[in-house]
């Protein structure tokens, strides 16, 4: 269960980083689609039939955090009443708050909100790396920096 928690958590880890890869490519490909004489308005956000380059990038940026990162999430939640890691709980629990504040700034479509959600992605990286650490039994918090310095 140990091994499962350590997984989970870097899957996480990677996932986070897709997101950040995906939405790059779809505002390169949504800049190079605009100066290309492409329009972006209201017509063209309900249009099922726009497409340009990086397009995709939103679709897997959407549908990733709305669902298959909340979903890996909560595995991880139930693995960690079983795995027995060492504040293993707590660094799950504290990704599924971090998770689902992410989901409500990411589906509240206010422009200022944009930049705690791209803050809240990385407390949700390191808190991934952090619980995937603590599965390996690598030291975590105060011993690591102990043993770094001696």
């Amino acid at each position: 269960m140990r091994t499962t928690y350590r997984v989970l958590a870097y899957l996480i880890v990677f996932l986070v980083v897709v997101q950040a890869a995906a939405i790059a490519y779809f505002i390169a490909g949504l800049g190079e689609w605009i100066m290309g004489g492409g329009v972006l308005d209201a017509a063209t956000m309900e249009s099922e039939s726009t497409f340009f380059p990086g397009l995709i990038g939103i679709i897997i940026h959407g549908m990733s955090g709305t669902y298959l990162i909340p979903a890996v999430a909560l595995a991880l939640l139930v693995v960690a009443f079983f795995a027995q890691v060492p504040r293993g709980v707590m660094w799950a629990g504290v990704l599924v708050g971090l998770i689902a504040v992410q989901v409500a700034l990411g589906i509240a479509h206010v422009p200022v909100l944009a930049l705690l959600h791209g803050i809240v992605a990385l407390a949700i990286l390191v808190v991934a790396l952090i619980a995937a650490r603590a599965a390996s039994g690598a030291p975590v918090g105060p011993a690591a920096r102990a043993d770094a310095v001696a």
